[in-house]
């Protein structure tokens, strides 16, 4: 399936990190979220019932995102991927991009994160 529905550049400001003033200060960290639904039907009824709500793509993946302190960013966006599948029927494959451009890295970068590619068959793998 080639739809998708995406919520690109989510600024969150969470408690991730391995690092204890990352636990106990928090940074912020930005989000992607692709979400593949058949949109075949919304682009012929042009109802919100035939879709998913960016509000609610948003609202769920906050919500999950900032429920649990995690060590790694990983768990963060695994927990995020979980919640968007299991909040949204319709979907079939979700992808999170989950960014810490304020990583305490001793480099300059431009960004350092993490994807992740969940389906309703598990993890998608590649090679």
């Amino acid at each position: 399936m080639s739809d998708t529905v995406f919520v690109s550049g989510l600024l969150i400001h969470a408690h991730h990190g391995v690092m204890e003033h990352e636990s106990k200060v928090g940074q912020r960290f930005v989000l992607d979220l692709e979400l593949e639904i058949d949109l075949k039907d919304a682009a012929h009824s042009d109802k919100l019932v035939d879709t998913v709500s960016y509000a609610a793509i948003v609202e769920t993946a906050s919500r999950a995102f900032t429920a649990q302190s995690h060590r790694l960013v990983e768990a963060a966006a695994g927990a995020v991927a979980d919640a968007l599948l299991a909040g949204f029927a319709a979907v079939t494959t979700v992808k999170v991009t989950v960014r810490k451009p304020h990583a305490p890295i001793a480099a300059i970068f431009a960004d350092v994160g993490v994807t992740l590619v969940r389906t309703r068959d598990g993890p998608r793998r590649h090679g």
